[in-house]
């Protein structure tokens, strides 16, 4: 689907408290996770990416990279910047058995 001409700029939803609940859930209830700090792009804010043992994962929305980072670190969570060190192949491979089962 295509925006209206003349539309304005989308807009991008600012991380919330919400976002913070759920990443703390998550870092809290699962063994062996790291986080991975994604850098603003042109339709996204920064983001921070959580992958489990298992390559179970989920993305938030945070204020920024250094509050990614110091929020990780507070968890006992090591962080690293994905633009630097890439994805751990656990997470494609979780992708790929969701895929395969069906579940999306």
């Amino acid at each position: 689907m295509r925006r209206p001409r003349g539309a304005g700029p989308t807009t991008v939803r600012a991380s919330d408290s919400a976002d913070q609940r759920h990443l703390t859930e998550f870092a809290t209830t699962r063994r062996g996770v790291e986080g991975f700090v994604e850098p603003r792009t042109a339709v996204s804010d920064v983001t921070l990416l959580l992958v489990a043992h298992d390559g179970e994962w989920t993305r938030r929305r945070v204020p920024s990279v250094e509050w990614a980072h110091k929020f990780a670190n507070k968890l006992g969570v090591p962080s690293y910047d994905a633009a630097v060190v890439g994805y751990p192949a656990r997470m494609r491979e979780f992708n790929r058995r969701q895929k395969e089962s069906g579940q999306t």
